[in-house]
């Protein structure tokens, strides 16, 4: 199933894709409202009567008439993990890890899948990273990389936008990577059951239709259980919470010369299975 958050003219709504229009889960279950993070919490419970009912009914609006929304408005934690493809280690002249390198970006950095990003007034050197987006679906900890699976609700395209100037004056990337509206994710999440493996798809990113990243979740160093299995030593992981799992080659700041996005850059995220996000670069503050 695909889940989504979208905004029609009666207000903000949770749904699920059918062909090309959204079933309102809002209507079906009103003590919802567009609350994700609740509908994660009793997903066991109301999975079955949501399969039924979207199976019967027909679709409630087209995508034609509403905005989609990040489908996680508020998480608990962002978690973000770095060098984590062979390729992306390459191109900016580090070594393998030998353990997982995380860092976090701020809930504020939320922004939705067709969202404007923005070119901050602070910094010009503004990058893309195309990720693959986990949302946790059970409160966990100490979870075993062989039970990580089952802690997993859903999947969905991410684009961990970075300021590198920023990023790179410290040793802590927090600052660097927690700009507001840097953390675009969606268009929906794709539940767990659907997506199967998730370490089987291929991911790209395109700056103005031209490829920049084209790789494979195949290819992650640290795969998605292992990190799974690593936070959740440090950290409970609760529902609603989203890790963002790395990056491929091919970002602008390891180009000659760099190559920054600009206003007016439209940036695409793909991922099979998933769909594709996209947004225009815009200055900040700008309507």
């Amino acid at each position: 199933m695909r889940i989504v958050r979208y905004v029609e003219k009666n207000g903000v709504k949770l749904g699920a894709v059918k062909g090309d229009g959204v079933v309102d889960l809002s209507r079906i279950f009103p003590s919802l409202s567009d609350n994700i993070i609740e509908l994660i919490q009793r997903w066991s419970e109301t999975k079955p009567d949501l399969e039924r009912i979207v199976s019967e009914r027909a679709p409630d609006a087209a995508f034609a008439n509403v905005h989609l929304l990040a489908p996680v408005a508020r998480p608990g934690k962002i978690m973000a993990i770095g060098l984590n493809y062979g390729d992306h280690i390459r191109e900016t002249g580090q070594k393998l890890p030998p353990h997982q390198i995380w860092f976090t970006k701020a809930v504020t950095s939320i922004n939705g899948p067709f969202d404007p990003i923005e070119l901050p007034i602070a910094s010009a050197q503004l990058d893309y990273e195309a990720e693959l987006v986990v949302i946790i679906g059970k409160r966990c900890k100490h979870v075993p990389s062989e039970r990580a699976a089952d802690v997993v609700f859903g999947y969905c395209a991410g684009n961990d936008v970075s300021v590198r100037d920023w990023q790179m004056q410290t040793t802590q990337w927090v600052l660097g990577k927690s700009f507001d509206t840097h953390a675009p994710i969606g268009p929906w999440i794709v539940t767990a059951d659907e997506i199967g493996d998730p370490h089987t798809m291929g991911i790209r990113c395109f700056v103005n239709d031209q490829r920049r990243q084209n790789s494979n979740t195949e290819n992650l160093v640290f795969n998605v259980y292992d990190q799974i299995a690593h936070l959740s030593q440090a950290m409970t992981l609760e529902p609603g919470d989203i890790i963002f799992t790395g990056t491929p080659g091919g970002v602008g700041l390891a180009m000659q010369p760099p190559q920054w996005l600009k206003a007016g850059d439209k940036v695409r995220v793909e991922i099979d299975r998933i769909g594709s996000i996209e947004a225009e670069i815009r200055p900040e503050g700008a309507s």
